[in-house]
């Protein structure tokens, strides 16, 4: 259960962050889609919808995506639509429902670092930075390393670069969270990133397999590699042995599609 003792709508960052670091047991609720999954109190919600962090534009060869912006108008974005060749649109067309979609933002996804998420397997592979309130601007990969607690997530930067990539997951159904996924990315300098997630810890690089790539052709190696360099655990929807056993598929079938 969630208990909420009061509830802020600030117009500005600037105020929500004074609200989030002076009162005790203040929180940024993003969209509050999440939440639910635990139960706490909170003694001051604080809403971030009316400080203008709603957006996605293109700015030079950077794609900038306000925290606040529901994934639903992301996925909708004429922006996103048209980079990546389409494949982030389907990365975020996967994410459950279309009513989920239009409420979970991405601050809400992003900074909680959840491990579930298929968003965060995704980005990793894009070269995608997190810009904070009070931390600045850092790579995806160094803030989900971070024990950043107090803060807030302004806006995602992506770099519109001419990358291929690739999603993968394995479901028991659509409508559920994966029990496993992977994202690999490929640049014209054949610069491979590779992510697997939901293991069920949060996402992360696989570097080792990554390096390997930079030398070397052999893609069933390194998708064994990439696999081999991952930390695996059980929970309700899988054993750990059994997400170890579909890490290297899943991390194939990505570097297959995206070296066609």
């Amino acid at each position: 259960m969630i208990e909420i003792k009061d509830y802020f709508r600030p117009k500005s960052v600037e105020e929500a962050y004074e609200k989030l670091i002076n009162i005790e047991g203040a929180e940024i609720i993003g969209s509050g889609a999440f939440m639910r999954l635990a139960s706490r109190k909170i003694n001051l919600a604080i809403d971030l919808q009316d400080t203008g962090l709603n957006y996605v534009k293109l700015e030079k060869d950077e794609i900038k995506i306000g925290g606040a912006t529901p994934l639903g108008e992301v996925e909708r974005s004429e922006i996103i639509k048209e980079v990546f060749e389409g494949k982030l649109i389907h990365v975020l067309q996967s994410i459950w429902s279309v009513q989920l979609r239009n409420i979970a933002t991405i601050g809400g996804t992003i900074f909680p670092k959840l491990g579930f998420s298929d968003l965060i397997t995704a980005l990793l592979v894009l070269n995608t930075d997190v810009v904070l309130f009070n931390n600045g601007r850092m790579p995806l990969e160094v803030f989900l390393t971070e024990k950043i607690r107090k803060d807030i997530l302004v806006e995602l930067i992506i770099k519109n670069e001419n990358r291929k990539m690739s999603f993968q997951y394995m479901r028991n159904s659509f409508y559920d969270f994966s029990i496993l996924n992977s994202a690999v990315s490929v640049d014209e300098e054949r610069n491979f990133r590779i992510s697997i997630g939901a293991r069920p810890a949060v996402a992360k690089l696989a570097t080792k397999a990554m390096e390997y790539l930079k030398n070397n052709n052999d893609i069933e190696e390194a998708s064994k590699l990439a696999a081999e360099e991952m930390e695996y655990g059980s929970n309700i929807k899988a054993s750990k042995e059994y997400r170890k056993m579909i890490a290297p598929v899943l991390v194939k079938r990505g570097l297959e599609e995206v070296i066609q």
